[in-house]
């Protein structure tokens, strides 16, 4: 692979990342609760798509590609995925409207980092807008004749470090920002808007598998 052919592949990654989408929204919403749980959701979304890679490298993707029902039911099952997690969020937004402190802030929920990245991964691995950024434009990097596995890593390694890069921006402004954001109405809102998101996002994914 030429220079030029990677700085158009670090270009396609960034358009894939700074899309809003399911991770964006999730690590906004973990790094409302926890700094270092954002960050943690970031590093896991980032190693999550290595295993993408990895799946190209290996030639199983090729089987979810020529399946489009095995591929039907990973959509479904991050459909299912995201609208379980926009509905418990909302569900403790609802929970927690009354303040606990005296200086009109709302309660912060912890959120521990193992989790935080936990989340992050999962998201990732059941995100069909990756699987399918990894199943359509990933191969058409790597050479004929080349070792696939090897070039399928190092895209792979860029895309999560671009992806990691612009998560942990988010995950570190609202952090920044926590101050202003952690005021009741403003923190109810935003969480509730965020959560809102990510189930909406959900029932779209299980609209689309529907109708393949």
């Amino acid at each position: 692979m030429t220079a030029v052919t990677l700085l158009a592949f670090a270009g396609l990654c960034l358009l894939l990342s700074v899309t809003p989408g399911p991770d964006t929204f999730l690590v906004l919403r973990i790094s409302l609760q926890s700094a270092g749980a954002g960050l943690a959701a970031a590093f896991g979304s980032a190693l999550a798509s290595m295993v993408w890679a990895a799946l190209v490298g290996v030639g199983l993707a090729a089987v979810l590609e020529d399946s489009a029902e095995v591929f039907r039911w990973l959509k479904i099952a991050g459909g299912l995925y995201l609208l379980y997690l926009g509905i418990s969020s909302l569900i403790r937004a609802r929970g927690t409207t009354t303040p606990s402190t005296t200086d009109g802030r709302s309660p912060r929920r912890s959120h521990s980092r193992r989790t935080g990245f936990g989340a992050g991964a999962l998201s990732t691995l059941l995100n069909p807008k990756v699987g399918l950024f990894y199943l359509a434009v990933v191969p058409q990097f790597i050479p004929h004749g080349g070792n696939t596995l090897d070039t399928a890593l190092v895209l792979g390694a860029i895309e999560s470090a671009i992806g990691f890069l612009y998560l942990a921006a988010v995950a570190i402004a609202a952090a920044k920002a926590m101050a202003w954001l952690q005021r009741p109405r403003v923190s109810q809102w935003l969480e509730r808007g965020s959560s809102g998101i990510i189930a909406a996002l959900g029932l779209g994914v299980l609209a689309s598998s529907a109708s393949s």
